[in-house]
């Protein structure tokens, strides 16, 4: 889906047997990469009665999910966890996620700030362009 140089992509539940690009049962979710940070829905009780099912994710859709959070919750489910595990288990993913982000904004910065004061020191100290070194007398040629 989308268009030319901006793609957005379907997640969609589809028997094995099927095309790549043929019918699919279910569209569960959507991911669009384009956007700043990108986007991804899911429909997650679609998702887990596909799961339910035997559904086998791609190693793609299965980052995607993990990204959510939605593969925990899905591995603590069948590991049979109550639901007070999960939530709590969840909750904990959610901090660790905030902080990698913080911590993943705070590197991206400085690696801006050096480029700019990388550029203004270019910026700043052009090269002087090449002058040629004073004509020193040749050494006699031996025969």
């Amino acid at each position: 889906m989308g268009k030319k140089k901006q793609p957005i992509y379907k997640i969609v539940a589809v028997d094995s047997r099927r095309k790549r690009d043929g019918r699919f049962i279910d569209a569960v979710g959507a991911y669009n990469p384009s956007t700043n940070p990108m986007t991804i829905t899911l429909k997650e009780d679609r998702i887990y009665h596909w799961l339910e099912r035997g559904a086998q994710p791609t190693d793609t859709v299965k980052n995607l999910l993990s990204r959510k959070g939605v593969w925990l919750k899905w591995s603590l489910k069948k590991k049979k966890a109550d639901e007070a595990t999960i939530a709590a288990e969840f909750e904990k993913w959610q901090m660790m996620q905030g902080l990698k982000l913080q911590k993943e904004n705070e590197r991206n910065a400085r690696r801006n700030a050096a480029k700019k004061k990388k550029k203004a020191v270019a910026q700043e100290a052009p090269a002087a362009p090449a002058q040629p070194e004073a004509a020193a007398p040749a050494a006699p040629a031996q025969a």
